[in-house]
């Protein structure tokens, strides 16, 4: 018995591709996910830097963490998690003085295939930013939506 190809099917789509989940008009609670945008980002993104799940995201937003939404602002203003700021990909390096060395701040972007937040904490350790004061949420935006979770939209300012 020869082993299956371990590839990627390949995809199409004939509309825009849509990195969020979409809720279906005629059921409250079903989303719909769309499988043909992006590429697979790691479980770890780097040595030092800790990767977790809804539970763990949950606990650190009920503590008060920091949290830091690495979508663009585009994405972030449609839909984000609550009690968080948005500081982009594209700014993460330029803007690390925003960010409390002394307390763990938890990054997120679109999914498991959205490489935003892994590019975001990269710029960030090259700086010298400490890896056990990053954690990566790499389910992010997709899986939050997939599993009901509350949502708020973001601000514009």
């Amino acid at each position: 018995m020869s082993n299956p190809s371990l590839e990627r099917k390949q995809r199409s789509r004939q509309t825009e591709p849509q990195m969020l989940p979409q809720p279906l008009a005629d059921e409250p609670d079903l989303v719909k996910v769309d499988t043909t945008w992006g590429e697979l980002q790691p479980m770890q993104i780097a040595e030092g830097v800790r990767t977790v799940g809804e539970l763990e995201v949950l606990e650190h937003l009920r503590q008060g963490e920091p949290v830091v939404d690495s979508r663009t602002a585009a994405f972030y203003v449609q839909a984000t998690l609550p009690g968080v700021v948005n500081i982009p990909y594209t700014e993460a390096a330029e803007r690390s003085g925003e960010l409390n060395k002394s307390r763990i701040t938890l990054f997120f972007c679109n999914g498991p295939q959205c490489p935003q937040s892994p590019r975001a904490i990269r710029a960030l350790l090259e700086l010298g930013y400490p890896a056990d004061k990053i954690l990566y949420y790499r389910g992010g935006m997709h899986n939050w939506l997939t599993l009901g979770l509350p949502t708020v939209p973001g601000t514009s300012d």
